[in-house]
């Protein structure tokens, strides 16, 4: 099982998708999930770049990388898996879900700084569990609910980020064409990406105990501004300020990988 959670973990950082499918192991269950008409945007949000000029963080061609073409985005699944067995191990197999993994990392990705985000499009099956909540006169987050991550960050800490990185710039023209058809016909994936890192690494750091609130089936926090902050955001909150610390570590570290500008 340890093995498993290792290769799981490793895969989802080529796009931070790791920070919305950690908070996977409860937040379908226990939140408001409201699923998009479609498969694109879910609504507006941090402006993205939108012509040539505005790119900032290209994505070179990588120094001895394999000329081979790539396959066609809708038909890259097999190669994609392929390449993730061969890096990271096929028990990786068992959390994948095996179809659009491209497109579904960079709706991910993208969806992080909205209010929503769309399950059904996560590229990992979600994991089963509920929201551990504490108090009796005031509910709030219970320190159990953080301890379940502790396997998971243990992981993280030890992940390579260049070998990440690595293997998200082999496979870069697909998350781009992805990028493309999911609505940003002048938009650069990559600079979306730095910059949801950037938002993500803005979350505040919130002292426990945090408060919620439970005015219908749904657990909220019980602060308006907690609430009002992105899917992203939350699931930071919500999983702890030490866990979350651990995550915005190695976002930097993806970071450094992926930009061509520092922070």
């Amino acid at each position: 099982m340890e093995q498993q959670t290792r290769q799981w973990l490793t895969w989802t950082i080529p796009a931070v998708v790791v920070i919305a499918l950690a908070g996977a192991l409860y937040y379908g269950r226990q939140h408001k999930l409201e699923p998009p008409k479609a498969a694109a945007k879910v609504e507006s949000a941090a402006p993205t770049p939108d012509t040539a000029a505005s790119l900032h963080h290209p994505i070179d061609p990588q120094p001895g990388a394999s000329t081979a073409p790539l396959p066609d985005l809708g038909a890259s699944d097999a190669e994609v898996q392929h390449s993730l067995a061969q890096t990271f191990g096929r028990s990786l197999e068992s959390f994948l879900v095996p179809k659009d993994i491209v497109r579904h990392v960079v709706a991910t990705v993208d969806n992080l700084p909205r209010k929503k985000i769309a399950v059904q499009l996560w590229p990992l099956r979600a994991v089963g569990g509920t929201l551990a909540v504490g108090g009796e006169d005031v509910l709030t987050l219970s320190d159990d609910n953080f301890a379940r991550y502790e396997p998971l960050m243990a992981v993280l800490k030890n992940t390579d980020a260049k070998s990440l990185s690595q293997l998200y710039k082999h496979f870069y023209p697909l998350f781009q064409q992805a990028y493309v058809e999911l609505g940003y016909p002048d938009g650069y994936f990559n600079d979306r990406l730095v910059a949801v890192i950037d938002h993500l690494l803005e979350t505040p750091e919130v002292p426990g105990p945090v408060a919620l609130k439970q005015p219908g089936v749904f657990y909220e926090f019980a602060d308006p501004a907690l609430e009002e902050r992105s899917a992203g955001q939350k699931l930071l909150i919500r999983m702890g300020s030490g866990n979350a610390a651990t995550i915005k570590l190695k976002l930097r570290e993806l970071r450094r990988e992926v930009a061509k500008r520092p922070e």
